[in-house]
């Protein structure tokens, strides 16, 4: 697959008439915790996304990044056998982004996404843009619009 990166998430929005600036950092933004610092704000608004490979199906899943996925929830919902989480090969060959980079937005085509509930508690989220350095401000609402994800419950309950 061809490389994807912040100039497929821009044509992205360009495509859709959408003025959305991708904020880039000087610093790594490549997991929620960095991210979450670097903006100055909950780790929770930080909207990982997560390549699960369903049986042999590559699955994206949008979760708050204070929460973690719960593989028997997803296994549950798409009738799989075996989940387990993307590698940075399936990442690459399956997303076309680098890990630490995957966008929402301007994924290839027929990869189903899911965003979880958890992300609700936020007025404002923050996923990746394609780079592990950046990153597009947006609302749970306008994500479900501008990725066609299906909302569900797909998080490990809190300890």
């Amino acid at each position: 697959m061809a490389e994807r990166g912040a100039g497929d998430v821009k044509a992205f929005f360009e495509a859709r008439g959408l003025a959305k600036e991708i904020r880039s950092f000087e610093e790594s933004t490549h997991n929620s915790e960095l991210a979450a610092q670097t903006l100055g704000v909950q780790v929770g608004q930080i909207a990982k996304t997560i390549l699960l490979i369903v049986d042999d199906s590559a699955v994206i899943v949008v979760i708050s990044g204070d929460r973690r996925v719960d593989f028997k929830k997803v296994k549950a919902l798409r009738g799989g056998r075996k989940v387990r989480l993307g590698g940075p090969e399936d990442v690459a060959a399956r997303t076309g982004f680098k890990v630490g980079a995957v966008s929402p937005v301007a994924l290839p085509a027929g990869i189903p996404v899911y965003q979880d509930r958890s992300l609700r508690r936020f007025e404002t989220i923050y996923p990746a843009a394609g780079e592990t350095n950046n990153m597009f401000v947006t609302t749970p609402d306008e994500l479900l619009a501008l990725t066609g994800a299906q909302e569900t419950d797909l998080a490990k309950a809190n300890d």
